[in-house]
């Protein structure tokens, strides 16, 4: 019998859509995950607030995701990079808390003269405290979307027009490679933001991590390709 591993997926307290391909989906996942909606994070509490207040509350439902018997925990918002320390301190098992600690890694593999660039749901807000909690080197290039899709996820409005939300991931994406022509791919902060990911890559012609490919990748090393 093959072994499987059961990913851990803190959920912010939302009411917007979940589409295929938003972490939040089931569908989205080809192995189980195991979701905890932690009490009062809502996405304007987390983005422009800081998410004061809620860390006590996302350690314990990972800690309650351990008891579960996941193997690794992730979270569903780029923010939350500053809970990092907290929650590998609180848990014996690897913790994923943003998709923003791929981007030194995806440096290191970019051609000389090239370097990441950022789309997130608030540029506003994405400060260098966050930055620098994950890792990311200084003057990095950030864009995010104007307009439908940042009202709907920060509004937690329960409908979303999701060509609308499309086209305006897609314009950002344009946008930040046109004023940053150095930038040689895309790190999405935003989780909501990775059922665009292949129109935006379409759109840019160049490669876009989002927060399902990296844990995608984790998951692939709790759980192995067996090959003899």
């Amino acid at each position: 019998m093959e072994q499987t591993a059961a990913i851990g997926i803190l959920m912010l307290q939302s009411q917007f859509p979940r589409i295929l391909g938003d972490m939040g989906h089931s569908g989205t996942w080809d192995f189980p995950v195991v979701y905890r909606v932690v009490k009062d994070a809502s996405p304007d509490q987390v983005v422009r607030h800081g998410a004061e207040g809620l860390l006590e509350g996302f350690v314990e439902a990972a800690k309650e995701l351990e008891a579960e018997g996941v193997a690794a925990i992730t979270t569903t918002c780029g923010f939350l990079c500053t809970f990092q320390k907290a929650l590998t301190e609180a848990v014996s098992v690897p913790v994923l808390s943003s998709s923003l600690m791929q981007v030194a890694g995806i440096n290191a593999l970019l051609p000389k003269g090239k370097r990441v660039g950022i789309l997130t749901i608030s540029r506003e807000n994405l400060s260098r405290e966050y930055l620098t909690a994950a890792g990311v080197p200084e003057g990095t290039p950030i864009g995010s979307p104007e307009g439908h899709f940042s009202d709907a996820i920060l509004g937690n409005q329960p409908d979303m027009d999701v060509d609308h939300a499309k086209a305006e991931n897609v314009a950002a994406a344009l946008r930040l490679v046109r004023e940053n022509p150095d930038v040689g791919a895309v790190v999405l902060e935003c989780t909501n933001m990775t059922p665009y990911a292949a129109d935006i890559g379409q759109a840019i012609g160049l490669p876009v991590f989002s927060i399902v490919s990296f844990v995608e990748w984790l998951h692939a090393s709790l759980v192995p390709k067996r090959w003899v």
